[in-house]
């Protein structure tokens, strides 16, 4: 995949900066299925970056990197450990609501 995506470049022909990230430690359930932790799932916002976390050794690696990515925002870890389990993390859980979920939607 690394070298796939060093082949991908923006429509003005220039390559991308690719950071990688570290992963964390597989995680599964109680029924043995592998969760999906991930520091690719982080959240860019006005001024801020929110990123899983996962009590993993990993975490302090993913957070430095994603700091360097975006230097002039704040990062924000968030534990997702709970998230998971839903099979989803952080920007999974910003996504689409059901309509009817929110009072006025």
């Amino acid at each position: 995949m690394q070298e796939q995506l060093a082949g991908f470049t923006t429509t003005e022909g220039q390559n991308y900066r690719l950071l990688e990230l570290p992963c964390p430690q597989a995680r599964v359930n109680r029924d043995s299925e592998r969760l999906p932790a991930t520091y690719a799932n982080f959240l860019a916002l006005n001024g801020a970056v929110l990123v899983p976390t996962y009590s993993d050794p990993a975490d302090l690696t993913a957070l430095k990197i994603i700091e360097a990515a975006f230097p002039h925002r704040k990062i924000i870890p968030v534990d997702c450990c709970p998230l998971i389990e839903q099979y989803g993390s952080l920007h999974c859980l910003t996504m689409q609501l059901p309509k009817g979920v929110l009072p006025w939607g």
